[in-house]
């Protein structure tokens, strides 16, 4: 008598880590203050969220 269930064990290998784009670019002085201009909408939905709460 054999123990155990009739699913076959995972044979499958865990997938490739994908390369993580922030750390693949060079922190430039430029690329910050795009990103920065960037996220203004951001920063004024926190502040406005913030506002709220006080």
């Amino acid at each position: 008598m054999t123990q155990g269930t009739d699913n076959p064990p995972d044979q499958h290998s865990p997938a490739a880590p994908r390369p993580n784009q922030i750390l693949a670019q060079p922190a430039t002085v430029a690329a910050c203050q795009q990103d920065y201009a960037d996220a203004v909408d951001v920063r004024q939905t926190l502040a406005a969220q913030e506002a709220r709460q006080s």
